[in-house]
């Protein structure tokens, strides 16, 4: 089982959003302890009643500064939101970075979900899990290096293709957990993320079993999906894992390797290095 991290690109509000120096550091801090992979959030602004705004960076911008500024992990977002961006342009882009990274991207996209950002910079709240649907038609086989024309109700495109061409197939991940979208997972995705949790519980036996069935109906082999879990380490919060130390974290580790996942996504609070290094501690006790 592979391990990843969250790099920290956002804030709640109460406290400053890291800037690039801190995602920088972290980012190469991981890589330095052995860590497999990155990960970005792609949020545009937070807004909840009674709680300060809270802010985020943009994911493409800070996931090319760490593909040139890394050497050796994997790096994604967790995941894209398909409605922020054109769904042939999302593609264009995800060619550059993985040319950036040297082969080191993989695409998440998702459907989104916190309706104040959608408000605030103007994107349509209708019908997400079918403009998914179509971004997906058109991000999948021009990622594959297909020209691709598509006369859809939310999205078109004619005689579209990637030049200079993509130099290998960008893997897609897709987070969802509903039956439409556990379809098209099983119909588009080279992977699946679903999140958040401590240890491993009965909501995500659950989600697994639903997933295990969306694929059953495609016809596809689970061996063919990568299976990624969102994985919360808050200090604030023990309760989560076990008291929050290193070898309670390599029983979590062990706990979800049990379960065949094969990428275990960490959000850390505090998001620091120490924490990375506490993350590298756990997983030298786990022996994985």
């Amino acid at each position: 089982m592979r391990l990843g991290v969250i790099v920290p690109s956002m804030s709640d509000g109460s406290a400053p959003t890291p800037g690039w120096p801190a995602m920088r550091s972290f980012a190469t801090h991981a890589e330095a302890v052995g860590l497999d992979s990155l990960w970005v959030c792609d949020h545009l602004l937070f807004r909840f009643p009674e709680r300060p705004e809270g802010a985020a960076h943009e994911v493409w911008t800070i996931l090319s500064a760490l593909a040139a500024t890394t050497s050796r992990v994997e790096l994604g977002q967790l995941v894209l939101c398909a409605s922020f961006r054109n769904p042939g342009l999302t593609a264009k882009m995800a060619a550059a970075a993985d040319e950036v990274s040297d082969g080191r991207l993989i695409l998440g996209v998702g459907a989104g979900w916190h309706d104040p950002e959608y408000a605030a910079f103007g994107f349509p709240t209708d019908h997400r899990a079918s403009r998914f649907d179509e971004a997906l038609q058109i991000i999948a086989p021009l990622l594959r290096g297909e020209r691709v024309t598509v006369d859809g109700r939310y999205h078109r495109t004619e005689d579209a293709v990637l030049l200079p061409a993509p130099r290998r197939r960008v893997p897609i991940l897709v987070a969802g957990r509903g039956p439409r979208m556990l379809a098209l997972t099983a119909r588009h995705a080279d992977a699946w993320n679903t999140a958040w949790f401590g240890m491993p519980d009965g909501q995500l036996d659950e989600r697994l079993a639903d997933l295990r069935a969306a694929l059953d109906a495609e016809g596809r082999d689970p061996a063919t999906l990568r299976l990624t879990v969102g994985m919360e380490w808050d200090l604030g919060r023990p309760d989560r894992i076990d008291g929050g130390s290193a070898d309670a974290m390599a029983r979590a580790f062990e706990a979800y390797d049990r379960l065949g996942v094969n990428d275990l996504i960490i959000s850390l609070d505090p998001a620091t290095e120490a924490m990375l290094d506490l993350v590298a501690e756990a997983r030298a006790i786990w022996g994985g």
